[in-house]
């Protein structure tokens, strides 16, 4: 399982700061490009996400014997992580045409009325960052998911009236990375919902193993774990190093991936064994050699490494986390003895700024 489509809005600091990066889950140009030749085209070629992988196939099978379109899904978790595959599956697995689109683009519930009053029986619609949907549209969806028919309102004022406007059965496919953010009343109307986990290095390894096989790409089982362990459990971050990676193989080495030749490529591209980057080892390094470990606010932390606020917060933060590197406190951010450790330094018996702590806001 693979990747996901991003939409084409004006970007924050943030998401130009993830697009920019070599290790960041969101989809570049660049990806686009390549995913749709490096998709698995059926529940059969999904690598890992077995439990989600099973459910689906149920519900998806039991559809079929019934000669229906299956109930609606919902999608979530952290992009780069396969949803906009799925969606895609799904429509291959009931010989169904797939009309894609996304929260953003639906501003008005007139948009949302257009995109469904063009739906034919049995079409799939898979719309990413559904938690990003106006609320207009949003509560037409409510009608449209549960009885199959939208009121379309017609004219302004005392003088406006409602026509009903039925639609064909068909399924929804909602993607969302801020699940937390959707409506209880839309959550509920999802008759099947699933949260897509990270993926585990030997997972990853397959995953790159089958990407070389289509790419052409020649590479030996420790350059392809190389990679896989780089890739912070994203299949997406795993195929862009692949490509990296192969790009080095062809110009200073014999094209062949090696775990030496990995490695070179890999450190060339500022990409740890852990998949740090170099922002990631900045805020690292900020906080343990300027700020003695912490606690400190994120904000003075930005500063300190030169970055927006929300891109610390919302690119480098999350991973720092999940590797156990850096903490969240109500008196500000603290390294963890691991974060010590990666950078090769000794932590101190008690952490700078425990007394009086380098924060303006937690």
């Amino acid at each position: 399982m693979n990747w996901e489509a991003d939409t084409e809005d004006e970007l924050t600091p943030a998401e130009s700061a993830h697009l920019q990066r070599l290790t960041s889950a969101d989809a570049d140009g660049d990806d686009r490009a390549v995913e749709a030749a490096l998709r698995p085209r059926s529940l059969d070629e999904v690598v890992g996400q077995v439990r989600v992988r099973d459910q689906l196939g149920l519900v998806l099978e039991a559809a079929r014997r019934r000669g229906r379109a299956p109930d609606h899904v919902l999608l979530s978790g952290p992009p780069g992580l396969g949803k906009t595959t799925l969606a895609m599956i799904i429509a291959g697995e009931m010989s169904a045409p797939l009309r894609l689109t996304s929260g953003p683009a639906i501003t008005h519930a007139g948009d949302l009325a257009a995109i469904l009053s063009g739906l034919n029986e049995g079409d799939v619609l898979f719309v990413d960052e559904i938690h990003r949907m106006s609320r207009p549209a949003e509560e037409l969806l409510y009608m449209a998911m549960e009885d199959f028919r939208v009121d379309v309102v017609i004219g302004k004022g005392p003088g406006a009236t409602a026509i009903p406007l039925e639609i064909p059965p068909f399924t929804l496919v909602g993607a969302t990375t801020r699940a937390g953010l959707l409506p209880g009343p839309l959550r509920d109307r999802f008759g099947f919902t699933a949260h897509l986990e990270f993926y585990e290095p030997h997972e990853l390894d397959l995953i790159v193993h089958r990407s070389a096989g289509l790419l052409g790409v020649e590479l030996t089982d420790e350059g392809s774990a190389e990679i896989a362990g780089r890739s912070r459990g994203t299949p997406r971050i795993a195929n862009r190093l692949l490509r990296r990676v192969r790009d080095f193989a062809q110009v200073r080495a014999d094209g062949v991936v090696t775990l030496e030749v990995a490695r070179d490529a890999l450190e060339l591209y500022e990409v740890d064994e852990s998949g740090l980057d170099r922002l990631d080892r900045g805020v690292l390094d900020a906080l343990c050699r300027r700020f003695g470990g912490g606690p400190v606010g994120i904000s003075t932390l930005a500063v300190a490494v030169g970055e927006e606020r929300e891109t610390v917060e919302e690119v480098a933060e999350p991973f720092l986390v999940r590797l156990g590197l850096l903490a969240r406190t109500p008196r500000g951010r603290i390294a963890t003895a691991a974060a010590w450790h990666h950078l090769g330094l000794t932590p101190p018996a008690q952490p700078a700024g425990v007394d009086s702590p380098l924060f303006d806001d937690a």
